[in-house]
């Protein structure tokens, strides 16, 4: 989780993301931040995230992108 935290920080420093639960519903990241997540999130972790993943449940928090990260990285299938 720290190192999601440094990159949604370096991305976004004027946000909570401790707090913030509507990241994307709430219009806080822009397309062009979400596409820098993205590849911030798959360089550090080594990982392809693909097209069906990058939606708001996966990306709304901190929280539901470390979940994100963690099916990601065990091969859990998506529910």
């Amino acid at each position: 989780m720290e190192k999601i935290m440094e990159i949604l920080k370096k991305l976004r420093p004027d946000v909570d993301f401790e707090a913030e639960k509507a990241l994307i519903d709430g219009g806080i990241l822009s397309s062009f931040d979400i596409l820098n997540l993205i590849e911030e999130l798959s360089d550090a972790y080594d990982i392809d995230i693909e097209t069906d993943d990058i939606i708001p449940e996966n990306l709304n928090s901190a929280e539901g992108i470390y979940r994100l990260m963690q099916r990601l990285l065990t091969g859990e299938e998506r529910k």
